[in-house]
């Protein structure tokens, strides 16, 4: 609770967004559960529940970690930013959950189509501005933080970014699967693939470097050695699971 209530203090504009999309997840949960209506062999509820749930937790951590940053303006566009971008990414995502059809890689009709090119406008939006975020962090050379801790941010949102982009590769494929068709037996909860290789599993790591690598450089490292050793070996074993998914080999059988 000392956490949300400082977060809030922070920016409160991302802690109430943050909390919206909790809150939207935890609804799609309810849904699942009640809701047998289902898309390539799981609930049509899964993938909006997902995106809200990590959604809110990415925006709750930026909202943290953009309190080190020593340029208000800044803190406040890039807030708006985040905001404007996931706000529509992932409201397209559940109108196509109510609608009971897909909505990434679905161009099956006009409007299907118009909305996943939303989509993507919508998440260039988000990355160029995690990119601002990035370089802005790269350029400040004075922190009231350890020095540690400044570089696992740094090297968090830069891994996050390079891992989100990894989207690209699912987008000239028009699907996460190597191997086989979308849909089909996954592990339980995150859906991955137990047959082919799943692009989703390398994605699902680097978009969490966001969390682990400063908390590793906060708890774990003193000095920024450490931690930037600690992130080129979780970044060679994200890149290993990306080469595996390419490969068609499924991360658990």
């Amino acid at each position: 609770m000392n956490f949300f209530s400082r977060l809030k203090q922070r920016n409160a504009l991302l802690f109430w967004f943050g909390l919206f999309n909790l809150f939207v997840g935890f609804a799609c949960l309810v849904f699942l559960l009640t809701d047998k209506t289902q898309l390539l062999g799981v609930s049509r509820w899964l993938k909006p529940m997902k995106f809200y749930f990590s959604v809110g937790i990415m925006i709750l951590t930026m909202g943290w970690l953009l309190h080190y940053l020593d340029n208000f303006k800044k803190i406040k566009r890039y807030s708006y930013l985040l905001v404007f971008s996931m706000f529509f990414e992932n409201g397209l995502i559940l109108l196509q959950a109510i609608r009971g059809t897909t909505s990434h890689y679905n161009i099956s009709s006009t409007f299907d189509g118009m909305v996943f090119n939303l989509m993507g406008i919508f998440i260039v939006i988000f990355t160029v501005t995690c990119i601002k975020i990035s370089i802005s962090f790269f350029r400040q050379k004075q922190f009231v933080i350890p020095a540690s801790y400044a570089w696992g941010i740094r090297l968090g949102i830069l891994l996050f970014i390079v891992f989100s982009l990894e989207g690209g590769l699912m987008l000239s494929m028009m699907k996460h699967t190597v191997g086989g068709p979308d849909g089909g037996a996954g592990l339980p909860l995150v859906n991955w693939s137990r047959d082919y290789g799943d692009l989703r599993i390398a994605h699902f790591f680097g978009i969490h470097s966001l969390q682990i690598l400063p908390l590793a450089g906060y708890y774990v490292f003193k000095k920024p050695a450490g931690i930037i050793l600690f992130s080129c070996a979780y970044a060679v074993i994200i890149i290993f699971l990306l080469v595996n998914a390419l490969r068609g080999m499924p991360f658990v059988s």
